[in-house]
């Protein structure tokens, strides 16, 4: 299983950053979209989007207006879900990821992972 973080930073006091890290802790393959270039453990995070095969996951860790510029890469990855971390709820981008029968849910990346429900 597959994630793609996207809003992802090298400052530890993010919770992108702390995605990261759980998931590669856990030994689950990552991928990280970010504005700056840099790497979390054996991540590199890219600044372009990628067309990445087999993503699960797209977690979501930027705020709507800023969201914009990846609708149409999210819905060409087709991932499995979409979570919208807390601040990044966004019912347009939920609208168009239902309508493709992509699950979506307003959650925590963290805590699912924290309580095995990821």
């Amino acid at each position: 299983m597959k994630t793609l973080i996207i809003g992802a930073s090298t400052n530890k006091d993010r919770y992108s950053y702390k995605a990261i890290h759980k998931l590669r802790k856990l030994n689950l393959g990552v991928c990280a979209l970010g504005l700056n270039e840099g790497e979390i453990m054996d991540v590199k995070i890219q600044i372009r989007p990628i067309n990445y095969k087999n993503i699960h996951t797209v977690s979501i860790y930027l705020k709507p207006h800023n969201q914009s510029q990846y609708i149409n890469y999210i819905l060409k990855l087709n991932p499995q879900r979409v979570i919208f971390n807390p601040g990044s709820e966004n019912e347009v981008l939920m609208n168009k990821l239902e309508e493709k029968k992509i699950s979506c849910e307003n959650s925590c990346t963290l805590v699912l992972l924290s309580t095995n429900q990821y």
